[in-house]
């Protein structure tokens, strides 16, 4: 069984959903410690001025170790409604633009949100389903796992029978291969280039949230996504 493990993200990029297709399951590392001015709460959209940045508002101050999953989103703030005619906004004149945004709106408006990880865990869900990605999806915080950095992940392939574990290129920087190696995994690294996909507002811009894919392609999606795979 191939495994891989991330930390929660707001509308993620496309090489995340890749490594999510080539796993038997999927883990939200939702029990590690918060990091600001990341990608969980965060990411880039194509608008007709240029490249733009949603960004959930969330509770940081004085809460220096809160978990990803413990981050709650600050409310008053109209977020969900200044996201969604954003997105109107930068991709009305797109091919799947109705469709998507009715999903979208569903989704974003369809329940109140309180925490940052519960957003981005059914944000995901949806995306997946839009890509037909059946890998199943589970939580840390579920598995009763712990430990640090590599010991981490190796405790998590331990706990839901793992035979590989699928890392993200930046993992080379950090992993210690070592311990794979005596835990009897097999370590592999995630392989991708970032595909070109037609996108309104002429030329193209790479390294794009989920959603710019979508409102672009439709359910060509998958296949775009999986085409970066090397």
């Amino acid at each position: 069984m191939i495994v891989s493990v991330h930390q929660p993200h707001y509308l993620p990029w496309l090489g995340y959903f890749d490594k999510i297709a080539a796993s038997d399951l999927f883990v939200l590392l939702d029990n590690v410690q918060y990091k600001k001015r990341e990608y969980q709460n965060r990411n880039k959209i194509r608008t007709r001025q240029g490249v733009k940045w949603l960004t959930v508002p969330v509770a940081t101050a004085g809460k220096y170790e809160q978990t990803t999953g413990e981050v709650e989103i600050e409310g008053g703030t109209g977020w969900r409604e200044k996201h969604l005619e954003t997105l109107r906004h930068a991709y009305s004149s797109a091919p799947h633009f109705k469709r998507v945004i009715e999903g979208l709106e569903e989704l974003y408006m369809g329940r109140e949100w309180a925490r940052l990880a519960e957003l981005n865990a059914a944000m995901l869900a949806w995306f997946m389903k839009e890509m037909d990605i059946e890998t199943r999806v589970a939580l840390e915080s579920e598995l009763g796992t712990g430990g640090l950095s590599t010991e981490r992940i190796v405790n998590i392939c331990r706990a839901v029978g793992a035979d590989v574990y699928l890392s993200g290129s930046g993992g080379r920087d950090y992993m210690d291969e070592e311990l794979f190696e005596k835990a009897g995994l097999k370590l592999e690294y995630q392989k991708y280039e970032h595909p070109v996909y037609p996108q309104v507002h002429g030329g193209f811009e790479p390294f794009m949230g989920i959603v710019d894919l979508l409102f672009n392609v439709g359910k060509d999606a998958a296949g775009i996504v999986r085409s970066g795979r090397r």
